[in-house]
């Protein structure tokens, strides 16, 4: 296998709004839609969306979304012998709410998720040493992250840490111990306790992760475009312009797509590029996954922007 991703699975519950409602107000919003996401999955679609071969290790209910996540993820390739269900909890659920301006609010209930252990870590062993990178995110347990962490620095594998949802609770040195940091601009507030509403102020919040020990700070900023930090450079990387219809997923459509390229070509900041034109052309389409472009149309995008490769 290219990538093990090991997180989250959710029923994405998609309602487009023209605006919240107040408190104690009804509105009737024009249209709803379910797909499949959650933050492990989506990026898991999205590198196999590219090609990669890629395992998933995950937990499912034993409602009625268990055994469609299942074969969604396998229909696209997805390697699932380490995808179980946990009997008598249902299924990861995330409601969320689109504006017109393709804005988005997401709520999540973790479900099954919540149940994926370092021991599942341990159970996939034998798989997971042969990876090339591994992708983490924080909808499942942070035990099982900080296990899955240990696990790619005994095996020499690279790792991907993507701190979403963002958690005080997070441990810095274990987060020292990933190749890269993939935070957005309100996840990186959140983590360092510091404003992100300018370059300026970006580049000093990421420097304060970078004075710790982080390797690589890469933070996504929609359509400011995206930041890239080592000790010893800093990189901006223009966003492409695009008419947004949802930008739910974005985020993990980048991750999805940097890890892909990460892997096959070992240079960052072209996987970054390649990954903006991803995630661009994503938000262009309803939905998290089935907004997801192939490589034919990611190609005749980056064409079209000039994007290199």
């Amino acid at each position: 296998m290219d990538i093990a991703v090991i997180g989250s699975n959710m029923v994405d519950l998609i309602t487009y709004i023209d605006r919240m409602p107040n408190e104690g107000e009804t509105l009737e919003a024009p249209s709803f839609e379910m797909g499949h996401g959650g933050k492990g999955a989506n990026q898991a679609v999205a590198a196999a969306k590219l090609k990669s071969d890629v395992m998933m290790v995950t937990k499912v209910g034993d409602d009625l979304f268990a055994d469609d996540t299942i074969k969604n993820l396998a229909a696209h390739g997805i390697n699932t012998d380490f995808t179980q269900k946990v009997a008598g909890v249902p299924s990861g659920v995330a409601p969320i709410f689109v504006d017109t301006e393709s804005n988005n609010r997401i709520l999540i209930i973790k479900g099954a998720n919540q149940y994926l252990s370092p021991e599942d870590v341990d159970q996939a062993a034998e798989q997971l040493k042969f990876v090339s990178l591994i992708v983490l995110q924080l909808e499942i347990p942070l035990p099982t992250v900080y296990r899955a962490i240990e696990f790619g620095q005994q095996h020499n594998i690279p790792v991907i840490l993507n701190p979403a949802p963002a958690s005080h609770e997070l441990d810095f040195d274990y987060v020292c111990k990933c190749d890269f940091f993939i935070p957005n601009g309100p996840e990186l507030e959140i983590l360092t306790g510091m404003p992100v509403e300018t370059d300026e102020e970006v580049y000093e919040a990421a420097s304060t992760l970078i004075e710790k020990g982080v390797k690589n700070v890469i933070v996504t900023l929609g359509s400011r475009g995206i930041i890239w930090m080592t000790k010893e450079q800093t990189h901006r990387v223009e966003s492409h312009k695009v008419a947004a219809v949802d930008t739910s997923g974005a985020g993990d459509a980048f991750i999805g797509c940097f890890a892909h390229y990460y892997v096959q070509t070992g240079d960052v900041l072209e996987s970054i590029k390649m990954a903006n034109a991803f995630a661009a052309l994503s938000v262009t389409k309803r939905g998290t996954q089935a907004s997801y472009p192939d490589m034919e149309q990611l190609r005749q995008f980056t064409e079209s922007r000039k994007v290199t490769q």
